[in-house]
C-alpha cells in the first residue's frame, strides 16, 4: 500500500486496449487489460484491488512500468524491470517464475511448463495458473501455447494473444546477427 493507505493506479492506452496498473510503493501487484466501454473515462471507473481502493495518479513503480510498456509496444525493448508482487498460490508463483524464463520471441508449451514445476499430468493446473496471471505481458503467459502449435486460450482474448506473440516475432533479432546465450 502506498501512505494513505491505498493502493496506486494508473491508466495507460496501448495497441491492445486500455491497460490498468496496480501498485503498493515498492511492487507493481497488477496489470489488467481493461474493457472500458466506448466513450467512458477510464479515470472515473471505480477500482478496488484485493478489496481495497485504489487512488489514481499512480506512483514510481507505475510510472516505471509505463515507460517499459511504451518501449515494449513501441519496438524498443522487452526487458522489464519494473519489481513484481503477484499474488497466488505456490504452484501459480512457479508457473509465473517459469515463463519469466521463456524469451522475448520464443513459445514454450503447457507441458514444457508442466514438466518444470511439477509433472506432465499438470498442464491443465498450469493453463488455470496461466489464467490467474495478474500481470499479463510483463509474466508473459501468452508465450504458452498448446503442445501442437495451437494459439490456447488467453484471459485478455486471443486476438491480443497472436498480436504479442506476433509483435515480439518482429522484434526479435534473427540471422546473423541474432545473438543467443545458449
Amino acid at each position: 500500500m502506498t501512505e494513505d493507505g491505498k493502493f496506486a493506479a494508473e491508466w495507460f492506452e496501448t495497441p491492445l486496449g486500455a491497460m490498468l496498473a496496480i501498485a503498493d510503493d515498492r511492487h507493481l501487484l497488477a496489470l489488467t487489460f481493461q474493457e472500458v466501454a466506448q466513450g467512458a473515462n477510464a479515470a472515473d471507473v471505480t477500482v478496488r484491488h484485493n478489496g481495497r481502493p485504489v487512488r489514481s495518479g499512480g506512483n514510481h513503480i507505475t510510472h516505471q512500468v509505463g515507460r517499459e510498456l511504451a518501449d515494449y509496444f513501441s519496438g524498443k525493448g522487452g526487458d522489464f524491470t519494473t519489481p513484481l508482487a503477484p499474488q497466488g498460490n505456490d504452484f501459480e508463483r512457479a508457473v509465473w517464475a517459469e515463463l519469466l524464463k521463456v524469451p522475448l520471441g520464443e513459445t514454450c508449451s503447457y507441458g514444457d511448463i508442466a514438466r518444470t514445476v511439477a509433472n506432465l499430468e499438470a498442464s491443465r493446473a498450469v493453463g488455470k495458473a496461466n489464467g490467474a496471471n495478474p500481470i499479463p505481458i510483463i509474466i508473459p503467459c501468452h508465450r504458452c501455447i498448446g503442445a501442437d502449435g495451437s494459439l490456447t486460450g488467453y484471459g485478455g482474448g486471443l486476438w491480443r494473444k497472436k498480436w504479442l506473440l506476433r509483435h515480439e516475432a518482429e522484434m526479435r533479432p534473427t540471422g546473423l546477427f541474432a545473438y543467443s546465450a545458449r
